[in-house]
């Protein structure tokens, strides 16, 4: 879409990147509750699917922001916020990186989903050019 401003794009990878991080941690759950022995099975696949099944959302999101669909603009925004308090469980229990990579993360996905271009494009009068 040539009139896509940088801004839904950065907003997309963001979305994106979440969703495959979410993908590879539940795919991960899974194959441990496989060949592992987890204390509990019901738990593990549970959450394996949650994984597969936010990530899979995630991917979604993302494709509909680099297509400008209107609808894409709420998810992405509450993931962000649900990001908030696992950026501050990783700060408290010990893994500033990952709390500081999740954390910009956050910041960028807002940032970008609620500037004044994404807004334009998703809700104003700017129509995408390539009749999408």
């Amino acid at each position: 879409m040539p009139n896509r401003p940088p801004t839904l794009t950065v907003a997309a990878v963001v979305a994106a990147l979440e969703g495959l991080t979410a993908l590879l941690l539940g795919g991960y759950v899974g194959v441990e509750t496989v060949i592992g022995q987890p204390d509990d099975v019901l738990s593990s696949v549970f959450v394996a699917g949650f994984g597969l099944l936010v990530g899979a959302i995630l991917l979604r999101v993302a494709w509909g922001l680099l297509r400008a669909e209107k609808w894409t603009r709420s998810p992405g925004v509450l993931t962000q916020i649900f990001m908030i308090p696992v950026v501050v469980t990783l700060f408290q229990s010990g893994q500033p990186v990952f709390g500081a990579v999740l954390a910009a993360a956050v910041v960028t996905g807002l940032v970008s989903l609620l500037s004044p271009p994404t807004t334009r494009v998703l809700y104003g009068d700017t129509k995408p050019s390539d009749g999408v």
